[in-house]
C-alpha cells in the first residue's frame, strides 16, 4: 500500500521537516511509503554540494542550503513537488540508482499522458524536452529511507530561474507544461496522473490518502504561523 497525502501551500522549511518527522518515523517502526505532494512559496534551494556562485540574484526570494544532491534549483507556484519517503530496503534492496530512474519514469509517463514526450539526458538528472529541464531531482537517503525528490514544472512562471544557474548548466533551459503546451495546464491533474503512474512504476497494490492524525496524533506547525497540516486556518 502507498500512501499520500496533499501538503497544500506550505514553505519549504516546514515541508522539510514534515520530511524529517517521517523519515525517523519509519526508521523507528513499519510505518508505510508516502508520497507528499506540496507547493512552495518563492525560494531557491542548493543541494549540499551545490555552488553558491550559481545564485546570480536572489532578490527577495530566500535560499536554503539542504542535503539533497544537486545543484541550485527554485520552487514555487505552479510546480508540482514530490517527496517520497521510500524505505529502499524493502523495495528496492538499498538500489538508490533504479529509484531515480524509477522516480523519473513516473515523471515520463505523466508528461507522455499530457501529449507530452520527456526523456532522460544522461549524465544529468532530470527530465528534459530537447535541452529544455522540465523537471529537477534531487533526493537524499537516510539509513535506508528517501527524503526529498522530484519538481515538475507545471504552470511555474520560468523567469524565477533567471535569477540563477539552474542545476549548475549554464547550456541549458527551462521549460513548463504549460509553456509547451501553450495553455495553463491543471496541477491537480498533474498529481493524480503521477500518483497513479508512481505506484505502477513501483509495484505497490494500492493507493490511500493518509491522515497523519492517524500515526500517534503527532502535530507538525507550519513555520510560518498560518496554518497546520492537521487544522488549516485561513492566512
Amino acid at each position: 500500500m502507498l500512501l499520500y497525502r496533499n501538503l497544500g501551500r506550505m514553505e519549504y522549511l516546514a515541508a522539510l521537516e514534515v520530511q524529517e518527522t517521517l523519515v525517523a518515523l519509519k526508521q523507528r517502526k513499519t510505518f508505510a511509503d508516502i508520497l507528499l505532494f506540496v507547493e512552495h512559496p518563492h525560494v531557491y534551494t542548493l543541494g549540499r554540494g551545490g555552488d553558491e556562485s550559481n545564485v546570480l540574484a536572489a532578490q527577495d526570494v530566500p535560499v536554503h542550503r539542504t542535503s539533497r544532491g544537486g545543484d541550485v534549483t527554485y520552487h514555487g507556484p505552479g510546480q508540482l513537488v514530490v517527496y517520497p519517503i521510500i524505505d529502499l530496503r524493502s523495495k528496492l534492496r538499498k538500489d538508490v540508482h533504479r529509484y531515480v530512474r524509477n522516480l523519473e519514469l513516473s515523471a515520463i509517463r505523466t508528461l507522455k499522458e499530457h501529449g507530452l514526450e520527456g526523456a532522460r539526458r544522461p549524465p544529468f538528472t532530470g527530465i528534459w524536452i530537447d535541452n529544455r529541464k522540465i523537471a529537477a531531482i534531487g533526493i537524499a537517503v537516510r539509513r535506508g529511507i528517501t527524503f526529498h525528490g522530484l519538481a515538475l514544472n507545471v504552470n511555474t512562471d520560468l523567469t524565477y530561474f533567471n535569477r540563477i544557474i539552474p542545476c549548475g548548466l549554464t547550456w541549458a533551459d527551462t521549460t513548463s507544461m504549460a509553456r509547451e503546451l501553450g495553455t495553463e495546464q491543471s496541477i491537480e491533474r498533474a498529481r493524480d496522473r503521477f500518483l497513479n503512474h508512481f505506484a505502477q512504476v513501483f509495484g505497490y497494490t494500492g493507493v490511500k490518502e493518509h491522515d497523519f492524525a492517524e500515526d500517534g496524533g503527532w502535530r507538525m506547525e507550519d513555520r510560518d504561523s498560518r496554518s497546520s497540516i492537521f487544522d488549516p486556518r485561513p492566512a
